[in-house]
């Protein structure tokens, strides 16, 4: 999944996890990469910790730690030396546009898909269109919002849980 989806693994990890092993429902995948956020370091990182030491241990973890920073790894620090030598062509800056407009795309795809396992959460979609707002038409800084939207969304959720048990 690490060299498929290079720059953008969270939706072929969601395709893969959900769609072709069915190892998770689309709402377990949802509840872990929630987890998987909330946690330092990168998503899809966390998430394939989670994954692999729930299904298989802690070779698992082990497994689909070094499966998922191995080759990136290696393929970065390749791309670096090239981009050091070809980063003033027009053709580089072109690429990486390229690039960008897939990831966004990919990213996009399996938020909306991911979207249909939230559609009784009705707050949760009022908080997002909160932040989207805050973001992408007000131009806030994250910190901002994280501390505006995120923690009032953490114990709305909270809350919605405990009454539910």
């Amino acid at each position: 999944m690490a060299l498929q989806g290079f720059g953008g693994v969270l939706p072929i990890a969601e395709r893969v996890l959900v769609h072709q092993r069915r190892w998770m429902t689309p709402k377990e995948f949802v509840e872990s990469l929630a987890i998987a956020q909330s946690l330092p370091g990168p998503n899809i990182v966390n998430l394939a910790l989670m994954v692999g030491d729930r299904f298989f241990g802690l070779r698992g973890a082990v497994a689909a730690f070094i499966g998922m920073m191995a080759f990136p790894t290696v393929i970065v620090l390749l791309l670096t030396l090239l981009y050091q030598t070809y980063a003033e062509l027009e053709i580089t800056r072109r690429i990486l546009l390229g690039m960008s407009a897939v990831s966004v795309g990919l990213i996009a795809g399996m938020g909306l898909r991911l979207c249909r396992t939230q559609g009784h959460y009705r707050a949760g979609w009022l908080i997002g269109l909160g932040v989207f707002l805050l973001i992408a038409v007000m131009h806030k800084p994250l910190g901002m919002v994280l501390l505006a939207l995120g923690l009032p969304s953490f114990l709305l959720r909270w809350w919605q849980m405990r009454r539910s048990v």
